[in-house]
C-alpha cells in the first residue's frame, strides 16, 4: 500500500497503567538496556555523509502489517506531525512529511536535544577533558549558583546529567546564579530543571577551551553527516534545530553504541551503558538525559510524584528515548534494530517531555510491526 504525502487523549501519561508487553520481550528494572539484544553492528547500514542517498527497505520485505500503516499515518496527521521516520537496521522504511515540511526543513528538537548534550559530555570525558564525578564549580568556578559554598560544592557534573542538582526548578530555564537556589542537597531528589542542564554546555566549552557549538560540530555533528544548529530561543535555554534525517542519524549512532561506520565517536563503554540505564533511585526511568522504558516506576517533569509502571507500556521494554516539548520524539529500540523520529507541533497535551501521545503512537507502531 502506498500512502501519498498530504497536508498535515488528553489522558495524562503519568497515571497508573496496566503493563502491556505485546510480545516484545521483557527486562527487569535493573537489567541494562541493550547488551544481549543489541543489533549486530556489522549488519547496520549507515547512509553516506555527503549526499542525500539513503538505502531503503520496504515494509513488505520486513513482514510488517501494511494494513496497519494507514492507521499510523492517520494518527500522525491528526496529531500535527510534520516529519516521521522509521529506520530498521539503519535503512529507511518510512519517511513521511506533512504540509509544507520537507526533507530539507529544519525543526526544533526541544528537550529531545538534551540527548545530544549528554552524548557530547561523554565525548569530552572520553577525551580526558572532564570527569563527570568532578564538582561543577571546577569548570564553572565558585559562585555559579546562589548556594552556600559547601552546598554548591556537592553538585557534580553527574548531578547535572541526572537532574539531581537539588536546586529549585521554578525559574526553569534561567542560568543566572540568582535563579539557581537551594531546595535539597545534590543527589537527594530528582527534578526536571533546564538551568543546570543548559550549563552542561558551558562545562564542556570551558573544559575544551572552545565554543560549545564548535566542539559539538567538530566531535559529533560533522562526523555523522548531520546538519543543524544551536539557537537560544529565550536568552537562556539552548535548543537544537535540524532536519528529521539528522535526528535519525543521531538515533542510528546510538543504536550502534557510539560507532559510525568504521569510526568510534564515543568509545567510553561505561558512559554509554550508564547513559541509557537508570542513573539514580528517584526516577528509575531516567538515565543521562535520556528517558527509559521498561522500568518499574517513573516520574515526569514538574512533579515529585512517583508512578508505578512503565513509562510507555505499549513500547518495547528496552526502548530509550529523547522526548521534548510539543512531542518531539526520538525512540531507539536495540532489540528490534529500530530508530523512530517524530517532529511536529504539540499533539494535544502541552507537555515538556513524555505525554500520552507516546503510548498512543506505540499502539499504532506495535500493530504495524506485528
Amino acid at each position: 500500500m502506498v500512502i501519498q504525502k498530504i497536508n498535515t487523549m488528553k489522558t495524562p501519561l503519568f497515571s497508573l497503567m496496566l503493563l502491556i508487553f505485546l510480545g516484545w520481550g521483557c527486562s527487569s528494572d535493573t537489567e541494562p538496556i541493550g547488551n544481549d539484544d543489541d543489533p549486530d553492528i556489522a549488519n547496520l547500514y549507515f547512509p553516506p555523509d555527503d549526499s542525500a542517498d539513503w538505502e531503503t527497505i520496504s515494509p513488505d520485505d520486513l513482514g510488517w502489517d501494511t494494513e496497519a500503516q494507514q492507521a499510523l499515518y492517520n494518527l500522525l496527521e491528526e496529531k500535527n506531525t510534520k516529519a516521521f521516520i522509521i529506520l530498521k537496521d539503519g535503512k529507511l522504511v518510512v519517511e513521511w512529511y506533512f504540509g509544507d515540511h520537507t526533507q530539507n526543513t529544519s525543526w526544533y528538537w526541544a528537550s529531545a536535544g538534551k540527548t545530544l548534550t549528554a552524548f557530547t559530555v561523554g565525548i569530552a570525558q572520553d577525551e580526558g577533558l572532564l570527569d563527570i564525578n568532578d564538582k561543577t564549580s571546577d569548570y564553572l568556578e565558585s559562585g555559579w549558583t546562589s548556594l552556600e559554598p559547601e552546598k554548591e560544592n556537592l553538585i557534580t557534573v553527574w548531578h547535572q546529567l541526572t537532574m539531581t542538582s537539588g536546586m529549585n526548578p521554578l525559574a526553569f530555564d534561567c542560568v543566572a546564579p540568582n535563579c539557581l537556589n537551594y531546595v535539597a542537597d545534590a543527589g537527594s531528589r530528582w527534578a526536571y530543571h533546564n538551568g543546570p542542564y543548559t550549563l552542561l554546555q558551558r562545562v564542556v566549552a570551558n573544559a575544551a577551551q572552545e565554543e560549545w557549538a564548535t566542539y559539538f560540530n567538530t566531535h559529533l555533528r560533522n562526523k555523522i553527516g548531520m546538519d543543524g544548529f544551536w539557537l537560544s530561543t529565550n536568552g537562556s535555554n539552548n535548543v537544537y534545530f535540524s532536519t528529521a534525517r539528522s535526528m535519525a542519524r543521531f538515533g542510528l549512532l546510538n543504536l550502534a553504541n557510539g560507532k559510525w561506520k568504521e569510526e568510534t565517536i564515543l568509545g567510553d563503554s561505561d558512559f554509554l551503558k550508564d547513559m541509557k540505564n537508570t542513573s539514580q533511585n528517584h526516577n528509575k526511568s531516567y538515565g543521562y538525559l535520556w528517558w527509559l522504558n521498561g522500568k518499574q516506576s517513573h516520574m515526569g517533569p514538574g512533579s515529585q510524584i512517583v508512578f508505578d509502571g512503565f513509562l510507555i507500556p505499549n513500547a518495547p521494554t528496552d526502548t530509550f528515548a529523547g522526548l521534548g516539548k510539543d512531542d518531539q520524539k526520538l525512540y531507539i529500540v536495540p532489540s528490534k534494530g529500530l530508530v523512530v523520529v517524530r517532529m511536529g507541533e504539540d499533539a494535544g497535551e502541552d507537555q515538556l517531555g513524555p505525554s500520552s501521545f507516546d503510548n498512543a503512537l506505540w499502539e499504532k507502531l506495535s500493530a504495524y510491526f506485528n
